[in-house]
């Protein structure tokens, strides 16, 4: 599988860690994970503010990629659910140390609420092999 970073001078650049596109040439493997929220191995959401919750997300999501037999650096597509845009600052200094270069492609939606009071924020992924 090839990974190509798609860039142009003809639209503005990315506010965050992320980019225009992503293309993928001759993928063998495509990993679509769920939305994953700030969980415990037990099942308990991690208490604390947005990059607590966020630190903890990637986490998980690190674990799930590896079981799958990918890394973060597999990642085309990540899809962000806040609850409240104003973390969006903080939530991307988080996922900035996740994702170091070659930035997958992005969305981020603000939710008016997720599938527990207590969850500041969801993030579902989509890894190419």
């Amino acid at each position: 599988m090839k990974k190509v970073i798609i860039e142009t001078e003809k639209t503005s650049k990315p506010i965050g860690p992320f980019s225009k596109a992503v293309k993928i040439i001759n993928p063998k493997t495509l990993i679509f994970v769920s939305g994953h929220a700030a969980r415990t191995k037990e099942g308990v959401i991690v208490k604390g503010d947005i990059k607590t919750q966020t630190r903890q997300i990637f986490e998980n999501l690190k674990c799930v990629l590896e079981a799958g037999g990918a890394t973060l650096k597999d990642v085309v597509k990540v899809t962000t659910f806040l609850k409240n845009m104003d973390d969006y600052s903080a939530y991307n200094e988080i996922r900035r140390q996740y994702f170091k270069n070659n930035f997958p492609a992005s969305s981020t939606i603000a939710v008016k609420q997720l599938a527990n009071e207590s969850m500041l924020v969801e993030v579902e992924i989509i890894a190419a092999l």
